[in-house]
């Protein structure tokens, strides 16, 4: 992450923790609002409108720079490696998940059949992994970053495809907080590389979401789970169909 996006980015999230609105920003810099949108968007700041703004969330600009430091620590994928050990466990993948959406310890016993000494036993597994680090009265610090993902056709992917795929998908998806539509069509490289970034947009405004929700009850949230998928792609059953290409044989005459 760049030096100056990532502290636009934590700036965002001090406003947002605050609940200051771009509007009250605008105030403070006697900008209209569009104009403060437009500078957060294109991460334009001028020193003098950064300090104005700190001003505002009550934030010295050194605990920006030191929070953008402990975050560009963090990873934001795992290896193979550390993947293929938490999806050997269905337990410790429960854990896993659980710590990723601030679930603590207390929480997961009472939640779930596991014993509190087997909890502890697997956090230690996922702190000797390198994805939390275990503190004292197990109290729970995660090392991943805020877009954490699992990997692209990763052990957890895989695990999903395998156990969870059917499970998902059994659902009609028309409740007020379920969406689903399968859109057909045909694009050109340069459009499908714009859906590409509006849904990856989309799942970073979801782990932004996750974040903000952290603050809130653990009685006020729900498990959600987001797929988004979009690749070539044809139903075999329509793919048989084609046509295949003609052979044309040409013979030499002598």
């Amino acid at each position: 992450m760049a030096t100056s996006t990532g502290l636009v980015e934590v700036l965002k999230r001090e406003l947002k923790a605050r609940g200051i609105t771009y509007a009250q920003v605008a105030r403070k810099l006697n900008l209209s609002e569009a104009s403060v949108k437009r500078m957060f968007s294109k991460r334009d700041f001028t020193l003098k409108r950064l300090d104005r703004v700190c001003e505002l969330t009550s934030t010295e600009f050194s605990e920006l720079a030191r929070a953008l430091s402990q975050e560009e620590n963090l990873v934001s994928r795992l290896t193979p490696e550390q993947e293929q050990e938490i999806a050997s466990s269905t337990k410790l993948f429960l854990v896993a998940v659980c710590v990723l959406n601030h679930v603590g310890a207390d929480q997961i016993v009472a939640l779930y059949d596991i014993s509190q000494t087997e909890c502890i036993q697997l956090l230690v597994k996922l702190d000797r992994i390198g994805f939390i680090q275990l503190q004292p009265n197990n109290r729970i610090k995660l090392l991943v970053s805020r877009d954490f993902a699992w990997l692209p056709d990763g052990p957890i992917q895989r695990f999903f495809t395998q156990h969870a795929h059917n499970d998902f998908f059994r659902s009609r998806f028309d409740r007020p907080d379920e969406y689903m539509v399968v859109v057909n069509g045909m694009l050109s490289r340069s459009s499908s590389a714009t859906i590409v970034t509006r849904l990856k947009r989309v799942a970073r405004e979801f782990s932004e979401l996750h974040n903000d929700d952290v603050r809130l009850p653990h009685g006020e949230r729900s498990a959600m789970s987001l797929l988004v998928a979009i690749r070539r792609w044809e139903l075999q059953a329509f793919a048989q169909l084609r046509r295949k290409k003609a052979t044309i044989h040409i013979r030499s005459s002598r």
